[in-house]
């Protein structure tokens, strides 16, 4: 309709491109508002729940993540006061900057800070005094799982830190996370060795742009295959380990096969501009 729309008014010289440019900005204005966010948001957790009921296991809805990269304080606040608890940042400086805002820490006193993009070991000290932090999802090495685990000792805290071992089931170079074949040892040696840390569960980031009508998204059974061989080879309950995968294209998808934890972006915040790597 928008585009039919733009016909309509515009010369004949405009073209495809013009026209999925002026979509594009549509979209981003469109989407900019905090009521857009609001919607966004109500829009999420009512497919989450329409999904989780058809589950015929169990019926418990999974963890819902904001993921508020580059976006500002204002709609952190407004969904805040909507009921929304985790959020998730990928950059350092941006968990640090939003997570020490005087205005988050007046109105948003029980905000849950999921750090979920890579983390170089010189940055961990700092991820680990942002307020607020509930978990890090992306946990990939034992160097980093040992420097985290000294870090948070170092602070002296109460409770151990809660993380996640992300997995790279696409073995895709460009992404983080340890291979499928590693992942009881690493578990293991977290858990052995790491005993400041809280390890609930395994992440993934599946393919992008997976297309589902070509059967089950191989990179989410992976991981399901990943916690099955965890609880057998450890003697685990499987509801002791979470499963993190699913954004905002496959969310659904993932939560059928079993994601307890799901991060969307764009379909609560609307279209985001690319931001250049920490």
């Amino acid at each position: 309709m928008f585009i039919k729309s733009l016909l309509s008014i515009c010369k004949p010289t405009l073209t495809l491109n013009n026209l999925i440019s002026l979509r594009l900005n549509y979209n981003k204005k469109k989407m900019s508002t905090l009521e857009n966010v609001i919607d966004g948001l109500n829009d999420v957790r009512c497919r989450i729940k329409v999904v989780t009921q058809k589950q015929k296991e169990c019926c418990v809805e999974p963890r819902l993540v904001a993921v508020s990269k580059t976006k500002p304080i204002e709609h952190i606040i407004g969904i805040y006061q909507k009921g929304q608890r985790h959020f998730g940042e990928n950059y350092v400086q941006e968990l640090i900057a939003k997570s020490t805002d005087a205005e988050i820490l007046e109105k948003c006193q029980d905000i849950k800070w999921h750090f979920i993009g890579h983390i170089q070991k010189n940055k961990v000290s700092k991820v680990l005094m942002a307020p607020g932090l509930h978990v890090i999802e992306t946990i990939d090495s034992e160097k980093l799982a040992s420097a985290v685990n000294d870090g948070w000792k170092k602070l002296n805290k109460e409770n151990k830190l809660k993380i996640m071992i992300q997995v790279n089931t696409s073995n895709e170079k460009e992404k983080s996370g340890i291979t499928t074949d590693s992942v009881v040892d690493f578990y293991k040696f977290i858990v052995d060795k790491c005993d400041h840390l809280e390890l609930i569960g395994l992440m993934t980031i599946g393919q992008y742009g997976y297309d589902c009508s070509q059967g089950p998204n191989p990179d989410f059974l992976a991981l399901v295959d990943c916690k099955k061989n965890v609880c057998d080879k450890l003697k685990l309950n499987p509801s002791e380990i979470e499963l993190s995968m699913g954004m905002s294209d496959d969310f659904e998808h993932a939560i059928e096969l079993g994601s307890t934890n799901v991060r969307v972006g764009s379909s609560i915040f609307g279209f985001r501009p690319r931001k250049e790597k920490q």
